[in-house]
């Protein structure tokens, strides 16, 4: 099984409290999500603070329009510096995701780093080189882009808006 590894950082010129405030609450991933994923959360998470151990169950849309299951289970949280989320059942044979988050002059430094793997051995790969690769990081992009909006901050000079 061959493990990609990526990672981006975006900085949030924000108080960490207010950035923790949004990040700790699952239900708010949905409007940082593309569109074009369909992403719905099954899970009754609404207005709950994620707690190591916390299931998340979804439907998404990665590819074609055909909605697939996700679960996630939150597995470790250190209150105002980072948290991870792992698949326990999905599209990918691994999804390790850390959330990272270091108060910097003027605001929050965020660190997303992601472990995947593809099933499917070589024909896995392929599939990463041609679509799921360059689909991971389009969905980061957009995330930077609606981070900026939904936390009203404009993303190219990162001032508070």
């Amino acid at each position: 099984m061959k493990v990609y590894y990526k990672e981006w950082q975006q900085f949030l010129p924000l108080d960490i409290g207010e950035v923790w405030q949004f990040f700790s609450r699952p239900e708010n991933l949905n409007g940082i999500t593309p569109p074009d994923m369909s992403f719905e959360i099954l899970s009754d998470i609404a207005n709950l603070e994620m707690y190591e151990g916390m299931i998340i169950q979804y439907k998404i849309s990665p590819f074609l329009g055909i909605k697939l299951n996700w679960t996630t289970e939150i597995t470790h949280v250190k209150d105002q510096e980072y948290f991870v989320d792992e698949q326990r059942f999905g599209p990918y044979a691994l999804w390790h995701h850390q959330h990272h988050f270091v108060q910097k002059e003027g605001g929050v430094l965020m660190f997303d780093k992601l472990h995947y793997a593809i099933p499917f051995g070589p024909i896995g790969r392929i599939a990463n080189g041609v679509y799921v690769g360059n689909k991971v990081e389009s969905i980061f992009e957009y995330r930077k882009k609606a981070i900026a909006d939904v936390l009203k901050f404009d993303e190219l000079v990162g001032k508070a808006i």
